[in-house]
């Protein structure tokens, strides 16, 4: 395994800052801390807290495009892999996950991250739109994938029993109502 360079490990700990206790919690001498490393360490990577969003900010476009890279890539397609992911992605603690949750936390209080967080989401609404003919179809793939990462990230009742019907959650949700 490859060892984490101490740039990422920095944007880890920012992350689990964020997660735990929000943007509140956040100071540089707190993420300096929880990443092992003095002020100075911190400050020679990231400059400043803006420098740490905008840190996250590309690691969120990263591993969004790894993702929908490795989205085109499956044998299973696009679609059934987008669902799929919805839910495996939270409960394997993926990095996209971690990343999207400390976003989450500061996309009131940081307009920057609100435009990166609707790139991200148009690249995935037009690789759902160049798999699925019918744009409405497209946007339901998009809404039930949304409910299913909400359900898996938000906690209750665990949707992991929908992974063994993902086959028919995708032909429910592109079915063509002309076939009727």
């Amino acid at each position: 395994m490859a060892k984490t360079s101490a740039k990422e490990h920095i944007l880890d700990s920012y992350e689990e800052i964020l997660i735990e206790q929000g943007p509140g919690g956040v100071t540089l001498e707190a993420v300096a801390a929880r990443a092992g490393v003095s002020k100075g360490g911190l400050l020679y990577h990231f400059g400043s807290k803006d420098a740490l969003v905008d840190g996250l900010m590309e690691r969120l476009v990263r591993l969004s495009d790894e993702d929908m890279a490795q989205a085109r890539r499956a044998p299973e397609g696009v679609v059934p892999y987008y669902l799929r992911t919805a839910i495996t992605d939270v409960t394997m603690r993926k990095p996209l996950h971690r990343t999207t949750m400390a976003t989450i936390r500061i996309l009131l209080n940081e307009p920057r991250v609100a435009e990166v967080v609707r790139v991200c989401n148009q690249k995935v609404h037009d690789m759902i739109s160049e798999h699925v003919d019918d744009p409405l179809t497209a946007e339901l793939v998009i809404l039930v994938g949304d409910g299913l990462y909400l359900r898996a990230a938000l906690g209750g009742e665990d949707p992991s029993y929908l992974l063994d019907r993902m086959d028919e959650i995708t032909a429910r949700i592109q079915h063509d109502p002309s076939r009727n």
